[in-house]
């Protein structure tokens, strides 16, 4: 069987428990694994790990990035999850779980220079780059050995020790045939992990899966297809393709393919954005309103996040609440001007949030930027017709300047502090 160190790199046949060139015990063996090509690389705990890259006094302590005590936790590092920390968590409890915690305010314009780092590492492999966020992205290798004389799977394991030697971040790498199957197979193994997901094996490994793993599959989807006696991907499988359409609908012929491990989507790299949104599903239906706007708060800074990133900005702002029956109340406004910054999309989706009369409880909430432009080579700020706009939009600009050069509690805007 072809086996790989992600050490040295060096290739041989399994079995082995140590690489024979270095000794080293990281080993990949798959029957497939040079020969698949799309692949899906994404950050471990990335806002967490660059914390600790630039403080390595935090290397060994748990690390919650987020708000103050009425506020949400964003990522943390994994020392914090084993005490049972998980992002959209409220901070109180995930202090309650991990109080020796050190909680580090989020700065996204340093985590987006770091994400810009990472890309020039894949563009240097290969063009064919699908982002799907700061922290995670498709790449298809195909056609990559020829050039870089190595199969794609030796080529992901130099650009995941690249990242991890030159960037002090680690990625986990997630190797198939199909998008579908790679985005699965990163998550097999984290951190530090790499997974293999070939043709052979893909019936085997999907079989006994829940159907949550599907894409698009969310609490409602799950509970309608429980209600059919439907839990497993097996079950799904089992279905007569006509007859599961009829009953489920348009959607159902993609769950069907997926299940089967059919994806024929393209990584697309020029695929044309047509919103940038987060959003985020509370452990208990909640009314509270400040809890809410907590929640608003941190899905608008990563929003703002990737929008500067990507150099877009937006015209359209959609405020997103589902209600506890699962159905779903949507707001939305158009600006003045487009833009792309926090404080702009925040005084958009609070508005609207206001506006919402109804009382709850609310068990998701999500806020997300439509209709997308190109950036202009002037700074966006937002609605001309408020008068301080261009002055928040300055003192945004700054703090994320001063954060990136001096540290994230160099300036802490007293809503993070909710």
């Amino acid at each position: 069987m072809p086996a790989l160190c992600r050490d040295c790199l060096a290739s041989f046949e399994s079995p082995a428990s140590r690489c024979p060139a270095c000794g080293g015990p990281r080993l990949l063996a798959h029957p497939e694994l040079f020969e698949l090509s799309i692949a899906h690389v994404d950050c471990d705990a990335f806002y967490a790990s660059v914390e600790k890259r630039d403080d390595p006094s935090l290397a060994a302590r748990p690390v919650i990035v987020g708000g103050g005590t009425r506020g949400v936790v964003s990522t943390c590092c994994y020392i914090a999850r084993i005490a049972g920390v998980r992002s959209a968590m409220p901070m109180f409890q995930a202090l309650k779980l991990c109080p020796d915690a050190v909680v580090i305010r989020p700065r996204g314009s340093h985590y987006a220079a770091v994400s810009r780092q990472i890309r020039t590492l894949f563009e240097a492999l290969t063009p064919q780059i699908e982002p799907l966020s700061l922290d995670e992205a498709f790449l298809d290798l195909s056609g990559t050995e020829r050039l870089h004389r190595a199969p794609p799977a030796v080529l992901l394991a130099r650009l995941a020790r690249d990242i991890e030697t030159q960037l002090g971040v680690t990625v986990s790498v997630g190797l198939s045939h199909n998008k579908f199957l790679a985005k699965v197979a990163s998550d097999l193994d984290k951190p530090r992990g790499f997974a293999v997901i070939g043709r052979a094996d893909t019936e085997a490994f999907l079989r006994d899966k829940p159907v949550r793993i599907l894409w698009g599959v969310g609490a409602a989807t799950q509970a309608a297809l429980a209600a059919a006696g439907i839990r497993t991907l097996a079950d799904i499988r089992r279905q007569d393709r006509a007859a599961f359409a009829r009953r489920f609908g348009a959607a159902s012929d993609r769950l069907w393919r997926l299940a089967h491990g059919l994806d024929s989507r393209r990584v697309a790299p020029d695929a044309a954005l047509k919103s940038v949104s987060n959003e985020t599903t509370f452990d208990a239906d909640t009314a509270d309103r400040d809890l809410l706007d907590a929640h608003l708060w941190r899905l608008v800074e990563k929003v703002s996040d990737r929008m500067k990133a990507m150099h877009l900005v937006g015209r359209v702002v959609t405020l997103k609440l589902r209600r506890a029956d699962f159905s779903l109340l949507s707001r939305r406004i158009s600006l003045h001007d487009p833009a792309q910054l926090a404080d702009t999309l925040y005084h958009a989706a609070a508005g609207l949030l206001a506006g919402v009369r109804e009382p709850g409880p609310f068990r998701l909430i999500g806020v997300g930027f439509s209709e997308l432009l190109p950036a202009p080579a002037l700074d966006p700020v937002g609605d001309l017709l408020d008068p301080a706009a261009a002055t928040r939009a300055g003192a945004e600009r700054a703090t994320d300047a001063i954060r990136a050069r001096f540290g994230p509690q160099a300036i802490i805007k007293g809503r993070s502090l909710l």
